[in-house]
């Protein structure tokens, strides 16, 4: 397993910027039923959720903190998605980042 940290910045307040990670949770279990076998999340406080994802048999697990100005994405990614490392980040900054600056 490698760790990846991908941070995104945000001016929102806490509560809203948990209303979208639920909604976009929500929507990636619609929208990626044909290809995750599963996608939990949970909140483990108010400021961390921990998601689960199984894709095409690896497990990726995440954790995603809510801060002030930015959330911190801490992803451990099994040894055969390392090299994706960069696609991944950039993916991730691009949709967390929409998903942020989008109007509420």
């Amino acid at each position: 397993m490698k760790s990846l940290e991908v941070r995104v910045p945000h001016g929102l307040e806490k509560v809203e910027v948990r209303r979208r990670l639920n909604a976009a949770v929500d929507r990636a279990r619609r929208d990626y039923a044909d290809k995750v076998s599963s996608l939990e999340a949970t909140w483990e406080t108010e400021d961390r959720m921990a998601v689960d994802v199984v894709v095409l048999g690896m497990d990726i697990h995440a954790d995603i903190d809510v801060e002030p100005a930015a959330l911190v994405i801490q992803l451990e990614l099994p040894g055969m998605v390392t090299m994706f490392a960069g696609q991944i980040r950039s993916g991730i900054e691009e949709r967390i980042g929409g998903l942020l600056e989008a109007p509420a």
